[in-house]
């Protein structure tokens, strides 16, 4: 019953032979298999994200629980981009060179919103995320030790006495992953927190990743995606009443940008900046129940 030397070699070749097919097999299914390549990229950016919690907590560690730890966590996920083949196009920068307090909302459509977030997020601003990434192990840890703040999304009085501890902040205020061509219902933790500190709303759009990404079509190629800073939306003198209309116009002025460039997506990438809206913000809303906005033509790309 014992195998000749003759059928160990052969035995010891074929085995060798498969596992030279499985990377081979791997790499054709990557390149022609569309799901396939969507799943590998997926699964290296999750990898990624948690090889780079890992390894840069102990670091952020050093220096304890501090925003100053979000420029570790800004120089992990900014590669992905390069990794990916995504041309990131950031219009109205300017717009957030100020040293005063705000707040920034953002409309949130998937994972790779990280990789825009970080594109824009200015120094010593505090992402707001939901309270269950808190317990995701090391990713958790080092988002803890960024100055992330974590709130129950069903608890609203508490997610805005939690948002009080800081005055600079990016919020994604539809509260969940949107891939539609509309926005969802905004929540007004974010408008509460602006009104009560009387500070500037920065509106922030990120165009649609329909041309290179979608999860229900596991389509996962290169691109390129465009994020537009709208001019400031001010709240000196509004009260707590006047929120829900803040609420409201604040999406509309979004979704009007969104829809815009979703219209513009098939065209040219490389063209001239369109016009932003410049928003009247508190004056129009106690003045004409709406929010007033003009060309502003003065934005640039970086």
């Amino acid at each position: 019953g014992s195998l000749w030397p003759g059928e160990i070699t052969m035995e010891v070749v074929l085995l060798h032979g498969l596992l030279l097919l499985l990377p081979l097999a791997a790499l054709l299914l990557y390149r022609y298999n569309a799901t396939f390549h969507y799943f590998c990229k997926v699964a290296f950016f999750h990898c990624w994200i948690v090889a780079m919690a890992t390894l840069l907590s102990p670091f952020a560690a050093l220096r304890g629980r501090s925003v100053e730890n979000m420029k570790l966590l800004r120089a992990a996920i900014l590669p992905l981009k390069r990794f990916y083949g995504i041309k990131m196009q950031v219009w109205g920068s300017e717009h957030l060179n100020i040293k005063e307090p705000y707040v920034i909302v953002c409309n949130h459509q998937a994972s790779l919103d990280l990789m825009g977030m970080v594109e824009v997020i200015p120094d010593r601003c505090v992402p707001i995320a939901k309270k269950e990434i808190m317990y995701m192990g090391t990713v958790g840890w080092a988002c803890w030790l960024s100055g992330i703040i974590f709130i129950d999304r069903h608890k609203r009085e508490d997610a805005i006495n939690v948002i009080s501890q800081t005055l600079r902040v990016l919020i994604f205020p539809e509260g969940t992953r949107n891939q539609d061509k509309s926005m969802l219902p905004f929540k007004r933790g974010a408008f509460h927190l602006a009104v009560q500190a009387q500070v500037p709303i920065f509106p922030v759009v990120i165009s649609p990743y329909w041309d290179f990404f979608s999860s229900k079509d596991k389509k996962f190629t290169s691109g390129t995606c465009t994020i537009r800073i709208l001019p400031k939306v001010e709240t000196q003198g509004l009260s707590p009443k006047d929120v829900p209309e803040l609420t409201e116009t604040v999406r509309q002025a979004m979704a009007d940008a969104l829809a815009e460039m979703s219209a513009n997506h098939c065209g040219d990438q490389h063209a001239e900046q369109p016009p932003l809206p410049r928003c009247a913000g508190a004056d129009a809303i106690r003045g004409t129940g709406s929010l007033r906005c003009e060309e502003d033509t003065t934005g640039t790309s970086n």
